[in-house]
């Protein structure tokens, strides 16, 4: 979808200044809207795994109104393109919004393309260096890309913030910083403890939550997503709406999904990531590596199981089921997802070979003579192992990578073998030691 400016942009942005929207009357439009059994399961899905939403009671009412005159809801999530790889951590708000987008309203993935100009200077210390144009460019086409592994592009409305942000010119600036005042920057918690310290706060680290806040009004979102370590820039959004005489958007804070180590946030930079480009078994294998405590807190924020079902299968764990049989249901899921139903039942083969040096503790014992000319192709061989039923079936296994003789994918319908003992196997379960002679 190209990113356009669309007349409610421009009408905001303006060339020169800031154009204010004719302020709009809220407040009554949601006492004539009943809340029925719809709306209070819709609050259900908006409130499972978040850390925190704001106002509820007004998130609600946004919900009835929504459902009693079918105008979806403007569902805004804002990522500034500053790496090259959304990983699974990401996914957190991105499935979210896709819950929200499933339940039929309008989801918004912002690309801040201007904002990663400046840098947000959240949770850090020390300010971040400006990404290049360039940069940025590349890094917002992966963005998009990976996004819409979790989106559906069909219903995703994809803006850049450089629409409204580069119309807003020198005079536009000033005129939104205006709007609020330094003492209230300075409650945001990593502004003030850095004041305290005497560590350098560049006039620029302030420009960050005010354009964050300009893209809500520009969009007229009802409600924002984003990670606990954004609600202060959730809440500028808020203000500024209030500001431009609209009506002011909830904010929705989803937790920071911890890393493969169970400890640190999940970051690239700390190495205890699972970037969802990654192959499917390597995939596969790191979410298998991560204990069994925090396996639920993923499932609650990674899985689209139901609550229900997650609760299930817990209870199902403490009463005996072994804790592994859950991590690899959520392995395979989280695979399936990013890749292939297929590609996570060969991840699950592949770490099954790993995890047991390849070989299962009990297989069968199959005796074969050899062919003419002292070998047989694979496809008799599997055939006649009762691996496969046909050589037909046997081709079409190869062709699906989930053949391999001695631990090594099998990948040409021609390969033949000769006298000696083999472990062949087909899918995840089908094994046997093969000798020729």
């Amino acid at each position: 979808m190209a990113a356009k400016i669309t007349a409610q942009a421009k009408s905001i942005a303006g060339t020169n200044r800031v154009q204010h929207p004719k302020p709009m009357t809220f407040a009554n439009n949601f006492t004539t809207y009943p809340i029925t059994d719809k709306t209070r399961a819709a609050m259900a899905v908006t409130l499972r795994g978040c850390e925190e939403l704001l106002p509820q009671d007004d998130w609600l009412k946004k919900l009835a109104r929504s459902e009693a005159t079918g105008r979806p809801l403007r569902i805004k999530l804002g990522l500034d393109p500053t790496a090259p790889d959304i990983h699974v951590g990401h996914t957190v708000v991105l499935n979210k919004m896709r819950q929200l987008q499933d339940l039929g309203h309008t989801v918004i993935f912002l690309i801040g393309d201007f904002t990663s100009l400046i840098g947000d200077p959240s949770g850090r210390n020390t300010t971040r260096p400006p990404l290049s144009a360039e940069q940025i460019r590349a890094n917002a086409e992966t963005y998009r890309n990976q996004a819409y592994r979790v989106l559906d592009p069909d219903k995703t409305e994809l803006r850049y913030n450089s629409e409204w942000s580069d119309a807003l010119g020198a005079r536009g600036m000033i005129q939104l910083a205006a709007r609020y005042t330094v003492a209230r920057m300075m409650e945001r918690n990593d502004f003030s403890e850095r004041f305290k310290a005497g560590t350098p706060i560049s006039v620029h680290e302030f420009l960050y939550p005010l354009m964050q806040g300009y893209d809500s009004v520009a969009l007229r979102s009802d409600i924002e997503l984003g990670g606990t370590d954004q609600k202060f820039n959730l809440l500028m959004g808020r203000h500024l709406q209030q500001e431009y005489g609209q009506e002011p958007q909830c904010i929705l804070t989803m937790p920071l999904l911890e890393g493969t180590d169970g400890v640190e946030k999940m970051s690239k930079s700390k190495g205890n990531y699972i970037g969802i480009t990654e192959d499917a078994n390597t995939m596969f294998a790191k979410v298998l590596s991560i204990s069994d405590e925090l396996m639920w807190r993923w499932y609650t924020l990674l899985s689209f199981k139901s609550l229900a079902d997650i609760e299930a299968l817990k209870a199902e764990v403490a009463a005996g089921r072994n804790p592994k049989d859950a991590k690899v249901m959520l392995a395979k899921e989280i695979t399936a997802r990013f890749h292939s139903a297929r590609a996570a039942d060969v991840a699950e083969a592949d770490f099954i070979h790993r995890s047991r040096g390849g070989v299962p503790d009990e297989i069968a014992q199959v005796n074969l003579a050899a062919g003419e000319g002292g070998a047989l192709g694979i496809g008799l061989v599997l055939k006649q192992a009762g691996l496969a039923p046909s050589t037909s079936e046997a081709n079409r296994l190869i062709d699906g990578g989930g053949v391999r003789v001695d631990s090594g994918v099998v990948s040409d319908k021609g390969l033949k073998l000769g006298p000696g003992t083999y472990v062949v196997q087909v899918g995840k379960r089908k094994f046997a030691r093969v000798t020729l002679a």
